[in-house]
C-alpha cells in the first residue's frame, strides 16, 4: 500500500496573475516563499506559505480554459482554510470587497464556517478552529 506523508502543495492556475497575487498575499495574507517568471511559458509560479505545513503554488498561463465549479461539478470541490476567529476573518474579507456567504454551522462537528471565492471563482472556505 502507498504511504502518503502529507499534502505537499496545492496548485492553482489563475487567469490574471497580478489580481490573484494581490488576493492571496494582500488580502488572505499568505507569505511569499518564492516567485519565478518562466519566459518560455509566459508563466509565473508563486509559492505561498500556508501556516507551517502547507504551500500553495499559484500559476499563471496565457488564456487558461475556464473550469466549471458550480453547482457541485466533479473535481476539486473547494479549498478550506482554518482560522481562529471566523467573524474577524469574514469582516476583513468584506472590508476588501470580497463577497462572503452567511456563516453556517457544520451539523456534525458544531464548528462554524463560511464560503467565498478567489478572483477566478474558485470556492474557498474559512473553517473556525
Amino acid at each position: 500500500m502507498l504511504k502518503l506523508n502529507r499534502v505537499h502543495h496545492i496548485a492553482i492556475i489563475c487567469s490574471d496573475y497580478q489580481i490573484s497575487r494581490h488576493f492571496y498575499t494582500g488580502i488572505l495574507g499568505l507569505e511569499i516563499v518564492g516567485e519565478v517568471y518562466r519566459e518560455e511559458r509566459d508563466s509565473y509560479k508563486l509559492d505561498l506559505k500556508v501556516g507551517d505545513q502547507y504551500q500553495i503554488e499559484l500559476f499563471s498561463f496565457p488564456h487558461p480554459p475556464e473550469r466549471p465549479s458550480r453547482p457541485e461539478a466533479s473535481g476539486l470541490r473547494h479549498l478550506a482554510f482554518e482560522v481562529d476567529d471566523l467573524d474577524a476573518s469574514k469582516a476583513l474579507l468584506e472590508e476588501h470587497g470580497v463577497s462572503v456567504e452567511p456563516v453556517r454551522v457544520d451539523e456534525f462537528t458544531g464548528k462554524r464556517f463560511t464560503f467565498f471565492a478567489d478572483p477566478d471563482g474558485l470556492p474557498l472556505e474559512l473553517y473556525e478552529k
